[in-house]
């Protein structure tokens, strides 16, 4: 009913001024083209105008002031069939392109298209600073076909507050519901969409690109430095830093300690501090904490530059479900189910995606895609991967319902996952998708081919949660029981190739009170840090990519808070700096001798040497690469001092003693091999330090 209509009589126009008295229209030339009438009160006038012009501009006189307003009706749409079809199909890759709002030139006029897909609703009205809130001024056009909603609104730009007002199909007004896919929010507790460009539109970081899309990740250096940014540092006021200036200061510290790959926690806009980011309600929106899009994607572009790749936490699991989030989002359950045995997470108090849903799905693909190619994150770590996989994920009896065959897989979810890895895969070589999965699904890091299993979900490596558990449950008795507990580290050498593992010391067990990791090891304050230097030196020595989470690569004391910074004041102590000695030196073996990563994910790169000394507590492997000298692994978890501990070592000649996390630069007892151990007829005699670990590469 809006905007200019031709008619038998002419072009005939109708549009909504409130605070007008008298309203003339013109063409965007500046031609006028008749004047309008007030008919109703509320600011409704209606008018002929000369001519079949598109679009048109007011000016309107009221209250002493006058005005230009460009009528948005006078515009045709921004989306085309091609889109209505995609969209349907939920096929389409560029949905982001599309939904949202998007700062374009249409029809000769700069301004911002907004669409959003809200099929049930009986109307969607736009508001925002730009209209006074007033929910009279913009309702949307329906594109009934795929129930999308969507405007152009002329002479309005960056930075501009918006949500939209929504009428469910009872007639219903639902709370202002932010835009799913807002590409800047705003700072909480407020929670309006914000009109902005994602990212930025200049990069220099096609070197550090064409290298990760040119090699096969499992064979390369992974080693995942995890970070809270809210937490890592904070400012001389205790607020958030900025992306730039984290910039500055977390790439050079990355890089210094050797971590190929920083980590971030969600970043994606949440409204709740605590809930570290994984109650997003802007998956497409960086967070406002820490500045404007353009400053993450600053960060990316520095750490590669910087060599650093880029790693995400994305939460497709569940959904909060806040008033303005997407919880009934055109008054009925859209992005959920409605029937809370399959749309209510019990464990967080979510609700969950209908991943049945075709366009459900389709948001989420899409999300993906969009913060490796806006973003060009280096990959992205699924969150909470096993509570998609199963309908009875922490519900009992009666709480879930059964799939089609009458079992407890979500085949729904388990499509999605398989089709965001191949999506993802097949657009961006090289990214990484990591799997936080915790049982033992078949194929979590198996191609996601159309012909092959089902359940192979297509991701580049899962998470190996059974190390993590059965490593720090021994690291935590008293040396004296271990020998009865020797198979918590032989176990997992049964499956460690099964899939592409990363070892994760992860903010999970660090927080509720668990504790810091120096706090898991047993002992006085001396072996516990003795201990963990043991622990890294056996975890950089196992076979998996590596992923340790911030503050522990110098042993934090407290347990991390997302309230507070890390306790950087401990590294004047020396036990502390020793530890993160340790850790930089571990990270560069681990980057520049390829036995000890090369084959992380395949058997021809282990072979046991000692399995079986329990009663020492002693471990000793060999970790190979084709054409590559070996280094052997040895592992002595007691605190007695083996002066003479014979071993075999499958080559004669010098074995150097790369590394020791006894020695005194890393706040040990500085005992050791004197930097090298000679094998004779495949037997040598070492010194395994007290709670230590060593490592002998092969010389000649």
């Amino acid at each position: 009913m809006l905007g200019p209509h031709d008619g038998p009589e002419g072009t005939f126009t109708r549009a909504m001024l409130p605070g007008a008295e008298k309203v003339e229209a013109f063409s965007l030339r500046g031609g006028k083209l008749g004047t309008l009438k007030r008919v109703d009160d509320r600011g409704l006038f209606e008018g002929k105008l000369r001519g079949q012009p598109k679009p048109v501009k007011y000016h309107c006189q009221g209250g002493g002031a006058q005005w230009w307003i460009t009528d948005p009706y006078s515009f045709g749409p921004v989306l085309g069939q091609l889109d209505d079809l995609l969209i349907a199909q939920g096929t389409h890759f560029r949905l982001f392109d599309k939904l949202g709002a998007h700062l374009i030139e249409h029809e000769g006029c700069a301004g911002v298209h907004f669409a959003v897909w809200a099929p049930n609703a009986r109307n969607v009205i736009l508001v925002g600073d730009f209209n006074d809130w007033d929910a009279t001024r913009h309702p949307m056009r329906h594109r009934v076909d795929i129930g999308v909603w969507e405007l152009f609104l002329p002479d309005i730009g960056e930075g501009r507050a918006y949500k939209y007002r929504i009428v469910g199909p009872d007639g219903e007004e639902q709370p202002l519901k932010a835009d799913p896919f807002a590409f800047a929010s705003e700072l909480r507790p407020k929670t309006a969409s914000i009109t902005a460009r994602p990212a930025k539109p200049d990069w220099g970081d096609d070197a550090h690109r064409l290298h990760w899309s040119s090699v096969d990740p499992r064979r390369e250096a992974i080693s995942i430095y995890e970070v809270h940014p809210g937490s890592w540092q904070r400012d001389e006021n205790d607020w958030f830093l900025s992306w730039d200036t984290m910039a500055e200061r977390l790439i050079p510290y990355v890089a210094d300690m050797g971590f190929t790959h920083i980590e971030f926690l969600p970043v994606s806009e949440h409204p709740y501090d605590p809930s570290w980011g994984y109650q997003t309600t802007g998956l497409y929106a960086p967070t406002a904490r820490f500045g404007g899009p353009d400053g993450f994607a600053r960060f990316v572009d520095g750490a590669h530059r910087a060599g650093i790749s880029v790693l995400l936490d994305w939460v497709p699991a569940h959904f909060p479900v806040d008033d303005h989030g997407l919880a009934e989002f055109d008054g009925t359950a859209l992005y959920e189910h409605a029937d809370p045995r399959l749309g209510f997470h019990p464990d967080w108090n979510t609700a969950i995606y209908n991943f049945g849903r075709r366009e459900v799905a389709s948001f989420l693909v899409n999300n993906a895609l969009f913060w490796a190619e806006r973003y060009h994150v280096d990959g992205l770590r699924v969150d909470a991967v096993a509570s998609m996989l199963y309908r009875d994920y922490s519900r009992k009896d009666g709480e879930w319902i059964p799939n089609a065959e009458g079992g407890r897989e979500n085949w729904e979810a388990v499509d999605f996952l398989r089709g965001m890895n191949r999506a993802v895969h097949a657009s961006h070589p090289g990214i990484l998708t990591i799997a936080e999965e915790s049982t033992s699904w078949p194929g979590v890091s198996q191609p996601a081919f159309e012909e092959g299993p089902r359940t192979s979900l297509g991701f580049g490596f899962k998470w190996n949660m059974g190390f993590m558990h059965d490593t720090l449950q021994y690291m935590a008795r008293e040396p004296v029981h271990r020998k009865h507990h020797h198979d918590e580290i032989t176990f997992g050498l049964v499956y460690a190739f099964s899939e592409n593992f990363v070892l994760p010391l992860s903010h999970d067990e660090v927080v509720h009170g668990k504790g810091s990791l120096l706090a898991k090891m047993s002992g006085d304050d001396w072996q516990q840090f003795a201990n963990l230097r043991a622990y890294y030196g056996l975890m950089w020595g196992y076979p998996g990519k590596k992923l340790l989470f911030m503050g522990q690569e110098f042993a934090q004391r407290r347990e991390w808070s997302e309230a507070r910074a890390l306790d950087w004041h401990l590294l004047d102590a020396p036990a502390h700096k020793g530890v993160q000695n340790l850790v930089r030196d571990l990270n560069n073996l681990y980057k520049y001798k390829p036995a000890l990563h090369a084959r992380d994910c395949e058997g021809e790169g282990f072979e046991w040497l000692v399995a079986d000394d329990a009663d020492a507590s002693v471990f000793a492997w060999l970790r190979k690469c084709p054409g590559e000298p070996p280094v052997a692994v040895i592992c002595n978890m007691t605190p007695m001092l083996h002066d003479g501990y014979g071993l075999g070592l499958p080559m004669d000649g010098t074995w150097t003693e790369v590394l020791n996390t006894d020695a005194s630069e890393y706040g040990g007892s500085g005992k050791g091999n004197m930097g090298e151990v000679t094998v004779d007829g495949g037997r040598t005699s070492v010194v395994l330090p007290p709670l230590s670990t060593i490592m002998l590469e092969y010389k000649a």
